[in-house]
């Protein structure tokens, strides 16, 4: 059975993509820092998924992942995000040690996953999706930490796609979508005209199926 390792996937994007995954037949290795919500994800997903609680950015539970996923992997997904202070500040208001947990969480962490899941992941001549953002394209105020983040993760993600032209290597933008993170964005605001995250999650899976050269992809209605 082909089998995936998706962070940050106790909620969100993450979660909804777990569970089409689930229901294809795949297997599932599903992380995040909250081992209740993890656990509560993990028992929806028709038995075919496995949860290890931890912080991407501990080394230590990194290791754990890579041991988890045995001999061989066929899709990771970097998916777990750090937004930064809320509500969201200035760049020049924003505390340096938060500044470099952003970069932790949505760079430095992804990257070391990678190094340490590649040989599993060219083993199946596989694919790495690095979830991105609109905040990585567009100069948007108070976004500063998130966005210069995920600009980094999108170039880390085009040298790695032209280091390793044989695998599928993907900056993945889903988009608005009615989440935890998003309404920390917007406190207060009524975001239920966003879609939810499973609208992404079927979007991010045609691309899979696709699998186009690897390159930066937005959700759009061709992809849903």
């Amino acid at each position: 059975m082909p089998q995936a390792l998706i962070t940050g996937g106790s909620r969100g994007l993450g979660r909804a993509l777990a569970m089409e995954l689930a229901t294809r037949g795949w297997d599932v290795t599903i992380t995040g820092r909250d081992p209740v919500a993890l656990e509560r994800a993990r028992s929806e997903m028709l038995g075919r998924a496995t949860a290890v609680a931890g912080d991407v950015t501990d080394p230590a539970h990194r290791a754990r992942l890579v041991s988890a996923v045995g001999s061989g992997l066929d899709l990771l997904v970097n998916n777990a995000s750090y937004l930064g202070p809320t509500p969201l500040r200035r760049l020049d208001e924003v505390a340096t040690d938060e500044i470099q947990r952003v970069m932790d969480v949505n760079v430095v962490a992804p990257l070391a996953l990678i190094g340490g899941l590649l040989p599993l992941i060219e083993r199946r001549s596989g694919t790495i999706v690095n979830v991105s953002s609109d905040a990585a394209v567009e100069a948007y105020p108070a976004w500063g930490p998130y966005g210069a983040s995920k600009a980094a993760l999108d170039h880390a993600s085009a040298v790695l796609a032209a280091e390793h032209p044989h695998l599928a290597i993907y900056a993945f933008d889903p988009g608005d979508m009615r989440t935890e993170m998003h309404q920390a964005a917007f406190p207060g605001e009524d975001i239920s005209d966003r879609p939810e995250p499973r609208v992404a999650a079927l979007a991010l899976l045609r691309l899979l199926d696709a699998r186009p050269a690897g390159a930066r992809h937005r959700r759009s209605v061709e992809l849903v």
